[in-house]
């Protein structure tokens, strides 16, 4: 009995890894204050990353200026786009559109002061990357940063955009 448990617990936990989840439906605000939803976002079945971040957060911050430093060529090779979403509180939330324009961030910036799109996609802490395929399923994910993360990101952008599976 204990090994079919065993085998059932495997087979259920290998689906579940080859399961492609698509981004669940949440309002957020841009920071133009316009209501948007998740459901929404897309870009032409070209690869997605979508990154919580906060201004608070020192990796967060290191993580998209390493990304924004070669992000125009990497849309340029493989038409990916960034949307970053803060977890800043309501109270910090204000700081995020002064803190993006000075450090000349190009991406999408969303704000989820409540944490409900972070609570949708089981994110702990910040940074948490997920890289989305054509299609708009999840395909990869990385928590956490640590120098050089960002080209493990890149050569997963990469395979997909040349319709390549990503190595898990």
């Amino acid at each position: 009995m204990k090994n079919l448990l065993l085998i059932l617990a495997l087979i259920g936990s290998s689906t579940f890894l080859h399961a492609q989840a698509h981004l669940p439906s949440v309002d957020l605000q841009n920071l133009e204050g316009a209501t948007v939803n998740t459901s929404e976002w897309e870009n032409d079945g070209s690869p997605m990353v979508v990154n919580f971040w906060a201004t608070w957060c020192k990796p967060c911050v290191t993580e998209l200026a390493a990304i924004h430093e070669e992000y125009i060529d990497w849309i340029d090779e493989t038409n990916v786009k960034l949307i970053a979403v803060s977890i800043d509180d309501t109270r910090n939330s204000m700081r995020v559109a002064p803190f993006v324009n000075g450090r000349g961030w190009e991406y999408d910036i969303y704000l989820d002061p409540n944490s409900d799109f972070k609570r949708a996609m089981n994110v702990g802490n910040p940074p948490h990357t997920f890289l989305l395929n054509g299609k708009g399923e999840i395909v990869w994910q990385h928590s956490g940063y640590a120098p050089g993360d960002e080209v493990e990101l890149y050569e997963n952008i990469l395979r997909l955009s040349q319709g390549l599976e990503i190595e898990h």
